[in-house]
């Protein structure tokens, strides 16, 4: 597809190129990303965004909305569409990744498949999260290697799921600088300053874990402690909030145990059999549902007369996406040297886990992208799941990297949201048989 670029554009003339580029512009969650970048324009002074997709039609509709919300703001940057990956990271400065490999159908398929083995298949976690990456890893690396080509000055920006995986591939097998994103530590955040207001600098974590998995041990508030505010105030929010009451209980019960915060998706480790029970008695999966909400939300993407994104968006999930994005590449792109929680390289900064595996941690951001901030040694409360995750990811990231049949079943075999060893070996060949269009001809052999 040729790109269409935005006819009069207004960009200011003595501001300087900068291309910023969305993978996975064909997203539900791109007009949100949109809207984010609008109130930062004066600290990030995008003269270019592309949006790159290989769904034509989503894509057409994305950026057509793209460009009406470009118009009311004054056009300040031109709007262009492409199919063609290397025409979106030619000369970018920030490549924005959110591509989902088999678009629903595939999720759904993953959250069926645990299902039908009595496990939970979770878009990120368990067996759904090692399908999703075992297709999606190889799309990254191909993002990746396209920038160290067409911009090897460039940062890639991953929110592609599952988050940490994913980023831990680009890590290990490019050169191209990289930070992962999620919207749960910033969430977290804007919940504390949503309280006690201020801004995200004032709120520090002591935030330690993988994507996904992860503890707070400790928050302050312009330089105060208020963890044990902020865990009583999450647990009175959970009782009043949370519908599944067992779940509920089990994570308060957690919470108040270790004296840490912890990541909802830990429900899927403290509350394995009542999330499951929860999740059969539903007449749908959650991807039968976000069929159902994107459906509505691209016919809204049409109208003509919509300019900015509409509230329905709010259903999707991932609040605070944007504002997650758009502080990360502040920091970077003004040299800001400070404090946000990231998918970054280790190095040194968690004890007893490897330089080279990513983790979530606070890190400094600037010029140079991320440096993980060095952290307490974790806890023994947390440390062992820590550990037989991050092995599980990093044999995750080296099966579909080599297509690896072995490194596939030794990772499943060590998550404990999996089958026995024999129930790991029927569910990878059908997983795999499943996944067939989207893996390579020659892998898993």
């Amino acid at each position: 597809m040729t790109d269409k670029a935005l006819n009069g554009a207004r960009v200011p003339k003595d501001r300087c190129f900068m291309k910023l580029s969305i993978i996975g512009g064909g997203s539900s969650y791109t007009p949100e990303l949109l809207d984010g970048l609008f109130s930062r324009l004066d600290k990030i002074p995008v003269s270019e965004v592309w949006l790159m997709d290989q769904d034509a039609s989503r894509l057409a509709i994305n950026a057509g909305f793209a460009r009406r919300m470009s118009a009311r703001h004054g056009s300040p940057f031109t709007v262009h569409d492409t199919t063609n990956l290397v025409d979106a990271v030619r000369g970018a400065k920030y490549v924005i990744t959110q591509i989902r490999v088999g678009q629903m159908p595939a999720r759904i398929a993953d959250e069926k498949l645990g299902l039908k083995y009595n496990i939970i298949g979770q878009e990120t976690t368990g067996v759904g999260g090692f399908a999703c990456a075992l297709r999606t890893i190889p799309r990254i690396l191909e993002v990746a290697r396209a920038m160290e080509e067409f911009s090897p000055r460039g940062f890639l920006i991953n929110f592609t799921n599952p988050a940490g995986i994913n980023t831990e591939a680009v890590l290990k097998h490019s050169k191209i600088r990289t930070v992962g994103l999620c919207n749960v530590p910033i969430g977290m955040i804007m919940d504390v300053i949503k309280h006690l207001g201020g801004a995200p600098d004032d709120v520090e974590m002591d935030y330690v874990g993988l994507n996904h998995l992860s503890w707070v041990r400790h928050f302050s508030y312009k330089g105060q402690d208020i963890t044990a505010r902020v865990l009583e105030k999450f647990i009175e929010h959970a009782r009043e909030e949370w519908e599944e009451a067992p779940t509920r209980e089990n994570m308060i019960e957690a919470i108040r145990s270790l004296g840490m915060f912890c990541n909802y998706y830990l429900q899927y480790y403290y509350s394995t059999d009542t999330v499951l029970s929860t999740l059969k008695g539903k007449s749908c999966t959650r991807g039968e549902e976000v069929v159902n909400v994107e459906n509505a939300l691209f016919e809204k993407y049409q109208d003509a007369s919509l300019t900015e994104k509409p509230a329905e968006l709010s259903k999707r999930g991932g609040a605070h996406y944007s504002t997650a994005a758009f502080l990360l590449v502040d920091a970077i792109e003004n040299n800001r040297c400070n404090r946000q929680v990231v998918c970054c390289r280790n190095n040194g900064a968690v004890p007893t886990f490897d330089d080279d595996v990513a983790v979530e941690v606070s890190a400094i951001i600037g010029e140079n992208g991320a440096e993980a901030i060095q952290q307490k040694a974790p806890e023994p409360s947390i440390r062992g799941l820590m550990q037989l995750i991050k092995a599980y990811e990093s044999l995750t990231v080296a099966a579909a990297v080599h297509g690896d049949r072995e490194a596939a079943f030794e990772a499943m075999l060590l998550h404990p949201l999996m089958p026995n060893a024999t129930g790991c070996r029927k569910l990878l060949e059908e997983l795999l048989e499943i996944n067939k269009p989207y893996l390579q001809s020659t892998f898993f052999k």
